[in-house]
């Protein structure tokens, strides 16, 4: 299994669909309309990772969408949370005094709550569960918070090239008492059998090579892509990153280079659950140096972080112009917004109802259903739930108690 998150509304609450109010000085909120899009087809992606059928029983443009989706969604969500990051630090220029001070509190607080809450949630369903390492992101990435877009996208790029190989030689040095040791100190190994070496190096979305989807989303946000000449060259970029990506990774890694690694890891356990760090590992650049050259889903190397980043841009962009270009789009994608403007409580929310309709009493869960129809279930259920939410409330369930969470931020001085 591949993705997951999410998932999370880490940025002030956008303005429910439906509503409107004036727009604050600096980008248009259109913008944020289009991330909200953005945050849904994350979604929905996690949730065809999750439930639809394996790729090996799919054909024809349900391979296509079911490939895409593998690994890809994971990080738009994670780009996409490094774009909400700087929502909260300050969009075009970041807060300073007192309030940068009240910003950096929420967002660490988010990041604690994220922690723990994750923590709990893979003592259930397992190490797929992303938000214990969203987390980590935002507490590692928040002092990149008062850099330009142009800073941000270097340091980005020179993490791309850098952290792979160093993730790859850690690894390797990495032994089995060694890691036994660190582990046995290790109250979050204990819990949820995801510590923090896990959350750092070995995990399914370890943060020495995932930090860098944060940073890119931090210089997407630092930049105002409601201007069509913005969003032309950031589109530009993003065609380039993912060509780049993915076609020297072909060229130099062969024709499998580009395969989809989430049916080649190892069976699950007991009850459908992945053994503690089996699921993990299936995914990392292991054994001879040459796997460096892949760019499948979750394989971790510097040509998947490029094509992968590249592909997020594209898909953040042509969400953005859609909304501030076709209103009549806009309006018939509502019920899809709505589910982007409650991220986390979609992505906890499937979860559940993957235990409570299709999972084994105990919560764990087997592979993927050979039909599409619990997908398109589960995200028409998500979009009826999100479009009468959103009537009612600015902010979906779980965000309300997140926003509650970061009130003591005020009292920052």
């Amino acid at each position: 299994m591949t993705s997951t998150q999410p998932p999370q509304e880490t940025s002030p609450p956008p303005t429910p669909p439906g509503h409107t109010e004036s727009a604050p000085p600096g980008p248009s909120t259109g913008r944020l309309v289009g991330i909200d899009l953005a945050r849904a087809l994350a979604v929905f992606g996690m949730y065809t990772v999750h439930v639809g059928p394996e790729l090996s029983s799919t054909h024809g443009v349900g391979s296509w969408i079911r490939y895409l989706v593998d690994g890809r969604s994971s990080i738009l969500f994670a780009t996409l949370a490094g774009f909400s990051l700087v929502l909260i630090a300050g969009r075009r220029q970041p807060k300073t005094g007192r309030a940068g001070r009240q910003a950096k509190a929420r967002i660490a607080i988010r990041a604690l709550v994220l922690i723990a809450l994750g923590t709990v949630m893979t003592m259930f369903y397992g190490d797929v569960v992303i938000l214990a390492f969203y987390g980590v992101y935002f507490l590692l990435a928040l002092p990149l918070a008062k850099y330009s877009a142009k800073t941000l996208a270097i340091i980005a790029a020179a993490l791309a090239l850098i952290t792979p190989q160093l993730a790859f030689v850690l690894r390797s040095l990495l032994t089995e008492p060694v890691r036994h040791a660190i582990n046995a100190h290790d109250p979050l190994e204990k819990l949820s059998s995801v510590g923090v070496l896990d959350l750092l190096l070995t995990g399914m979305y370890p943060t020495i090579t995932w930090l860098p989807f944060i940073i890119a989303g931090m210089a997407l946000a630092r930049l105002d892509l409601a201007f069509p000449a913005v969003q032309a060259r950031v589109a530009t970029l993003g065609a380039g990153l993912t060509l780049l990506g993915y076609g020297l990774s072909r060229l130099l890694g062969g024709p499998n280079a580009l395969g989809s690694t989430a049916e080649s890891g190892p069976p699950p356990g007991a009850g459908g659950k992945m053994p503690p760090g089996a699921g993990s590992e299936a995914f990392l650049p292991q054994g001879s140096a040459s796997s460096l050259l892949l760019a499948g889903p979750h394989s971790g190397t510097t040509f998947d972080i490029v094509g992968s980043v590249g592909f997020a841009i594209l898909v953040i962009v042509a969400a953005t112009a859609a909304m501030a270009r076709l209103p009549r789009l806009r309006r018939l994608a509502t019920p899809i917004i709505a589910v982007g403007t409650m991220s986390l409580t979609a992505y906890v929310g499937h979860f559940v109802a993957m235990s409570a309709f299709t999972l084994a009493p105990n919560g764990s869960y087997g592979p993927p259903q050979p039909s599409w129809t619990p997908l398109l279930l589960l995200i028409l259920g998500a979009m009826v739930f999100a479009t009468i939410w959103s009537r009612f409330f600015r902010r979906g369930p779980l965000e309300y108690l997140l926003n509650a969470a970061t009130k003591p931020a005020k009292y920052i001085r």
